[in-house]
């Protein structure tokens, strides 16, 4: 979290509602608008930050995705809960780099040694503080040391897909396809003429 001072900013107070699987708070802030000073609340889900990561086959015109069940998906509408995605993981205590490497490793199985991160974004401001850092990587079937498919003690059941990228690019539009941060990594290959 950010404990920079802000001229225009003061928080009057903070209250937890939950701690249970991450931490949600009720903030009280003034914030200063046209020299008028407005109070308001809001609430905060403060999970920690992330990492994802898009691998990618130039030879083979391929990219790694997983399925897995996302439970606020099938609250929202999603008949299976299923979603495709972009390996991804919290930092928990290691820098972005480690671990995307970490968590690429668990769930897809590939060991890469070398990423390229992208840039960072806030993927729901409105109300989650996570930042993201995205990050790509070539993969070759020699970096295959396992199966993947997450960590049994976080009770992770992960399908690991390789997809060929058109393939992949196409299901944005079909809506098979519907979470923000592969979107926007299938979009950054594309535009930048990766694959």
């Amino acid at each position: 979290m950010n404990d920079a001072n802000n001229d225009n900013v003061k928080i009057l107070n903070t209250e937890i509602l939950s701690d249970n699987w991450y931490i949600l708070k009720k903030v009280t802030y003034a914030y200063k608008q046209n020299n008028e000073w407005l109070t308001q609340q809001r609430e905060a889900y403060d999970r920690g930050n992330g990492a994802v990561i898009l691998l990618y086959n130039r030879e083979k015109e391929t990219v790694i995705l997983t399925r897995q069940f996302r439970l606020p998906t099938y609250i929202n509408g999603n008949p299976s809960g299923m979603l495709i995605e972009a390996c991804a993981g919290l930092l928990d205590l290691d820098n972005p780099e480690d671990c995307i490497k970490r968590e690429t490793e668990e769930e897809t199985g590939y060991k890469v040694r070398e990423v390229r991160k992208i840039f960072e974004a806030y993927m729901s401001p409105g109300s989650v503080t996570e930042t993201l850092h995205f990050f790509i990587a070539e993969y070759a079937e020699s970096m295959k040391i396992s199966d993947g498919g997450g960590l049994e003690d976080e009770q992770e059941h992960i399908e690991v897909l390789e997809l060929p990228f058109n393939e992949a690019y196409q299901m944005i539009e079909t809506g098979e396809i519907k979470d923000a941060k592969t979107i926007i990594l299938l979009q950054y290959l594309k535009v930048h003429a990766i694959l």
